[in-house]
């Protein structure tokens, strides 16, 4: 009889910054919340089942890699090249005993390694195997991502599975299926796997890549030269082999009368969470985010109270951590904080905004003051791109977010960053452009 002992096991805190002092009359009450997941190593997972791990290896993983194959990708020939050499080291980054597949994009999805409508089992026979399966990838045919999700997503469905990841690369538009059509595959995915998404030259479009990896709480990203993936492939993988609790959902109750007004992740990219909520029993709901390794992200919270008297205090939120199984019933995971209300008449205590608050807000702000910008640039709008982007340089030098700067720097002269004074460059490459679009909600933390 085998006897399981439990592995080393993440540990999940919840912490909240706020200024809980609102003035007479006042009714929102903004709060961060930072998630940390310490001490699990690479090994265990906090809610896998004694049966979904791998003897001393961690929780059980699937993970799909999805190729594109269609006819651009032989333009140049050493695209198609790069991507087998990159498919190639993200098998070779799978620890054993991983399940994984290999698949060919093209306007159908196939199966490359090993085939069947099954996983493989990594171990240094099925990564060379799948290895020289790739000799045969070839470029020809047509775009539709939607396809290729849907066979990941039926081929990763194994109950044996704790953690399942994809992977997906393309360097074209989904030019052969509608967008209903694709919308509809990732609402499908969504929730049963979670997706990283790579786009590769300058010939696709970033709302798609960046769409598929937002939809199913992935990265997305730029890999303007092809010779880059390689490198990009295996930090993927590397980040996916060191997830170790699936589907945590952050549940958020609030009392009678009080309304949430938005639920985002602020770090390390900001993501809208408030329309993805699941009704959680009274009050309560839950929000999803995806696969956790050792790692730590915050999340802006805005809840609008019922206005009370001074002197007056409320709960106005609980937040907790839960992972919801099968069953139908949920495991907490045994952290969670408290978001209060006080009322006040102290003016300098109601009116200061919390350090936390104030810098991710400017985050968000940056992030959305560069797609606009860049869309009113497209759009021919020269004064109102650089209105908008002259905003997100002077956010970018206020909040320290340095990368962000260097990349606006690369479509806009700047004259003064504090001010926010700029004039569009008449010449911008293309990948530039496209890398600053990808990259606009990266996020740098406050500086404690």
């Amino acid at each position: 009889m085998a006897i399981f002992s439990k592995p080393n096991v993440p540990q999940f805190s919840v912490d909240v910054y706020q200024n809980e002092y609102l003035p007479e009359g006042g009714h929102e009450v903004n709060a961060i919340v930072t998630v940390t997941a310490t001490g699990g190593g690479t090994i265990g997972s906090a809610v896998a089942a004694p049966h979904l791990y791998s003897p001393g290896q961690g929780p059980s993983a699937a993970v799909a890699i999805m190729v594109d194959c269609s006819g651009s990708m032989d333009y140049p020939p050493t695209k198609m090249r790069n991507a087998r050499d990159a498919t190639a080291a993200a098998i070779d980054t799978l620890r054993d005993g991983v399940h994984f597949c290999v698949i060919g994009g093209t306007h159908v999805a196939k199966e490359v390694y090993p085939g069947g409508g099954r996983l493989a089992v990594a171990d240094a026979t099925t990564r060379e195997q799948a290895k020289q399966a790739l000799r045969r990838l070839s470029a020809g045919g047509g775009t539709a991502i939607g396809t290729w999700l849907r066979l990941a997503d039926r081929l990763l469905a194994s109950p044996e599975v704790a953690i399942r990841h994809g992977i997906l690369l393309t360097d074209g538009r989904n030019e052969h299926e509608t967008p209903e059509e694709l919308k509809a595959a990732l609402d499908a995915g969504a929730g049963r796997f979670t997706c990283d998404a790579r786009g590769v030259g300058t010939d696709w479009e970033v709302k798609e890549v960046t769409g598929i990896a937002s939809a199913l709480l992935g990265s997305a990203d730029i890999v303007a030269d092809p010779a880059g993936l390689a490198a990009d492939f295996t930090r993927m993988m590397e980040t996916a082999m060191g997830k170790e609790v699936a589907d945590v959902a952050l549940r958020l109750w609030t009392p009678v009368d009080t309304t949430v007004k938005f639920v985002k992740q602020v770090a390390p990219t900001v993501e809208e969470l408030t329309g993805r909520r699941t009704e959680a029993g009274p009050r309560a709901g839950d929000y999803p985010t995806g696969s956790w390794g050792d790692e730590s992200r915050d999340y802006h919270l805005c809840v609008e109270v019922p206005p009370a008297g001074l002197g007056r205090e409320m709960l106005a939120a609980r937040v907790s951590l839960v992972v919801p199984q099968s069953d139908g019933s949920v495991q907490n995971l045994g952290a969670q904080g408290l978001v209060r209300a006080v009322w006040t008449d102290d003016m300098v205590a109601s009116t200061s905004i919390n350090p936390q608050v104030a810098h991710y807000t400017g985050q968000a702000e940056l992030a959305q003051a560069i797609q606009q910008g860049l869309e009113l640039r497209k759009a021919g709008d020269i004064d109102g791109a650089t209105a908008k982007l002259g905003r997100a340089v002077q956010l970018a030098g206020a909040s320290g977010n340095a990368d962000t700067a260097k990349l606006l720097a690369k479509v806009v002269d700047v004259v003064d960053a504090a001010a926010g004074t700029v004039r569009l460059k008449a010449k911008v490459e293309e990948a530039d452009e496209m890398t600053l679009e990808t990259r606009s909600t990266k996020t740098v933390r406050v500086k404690k």
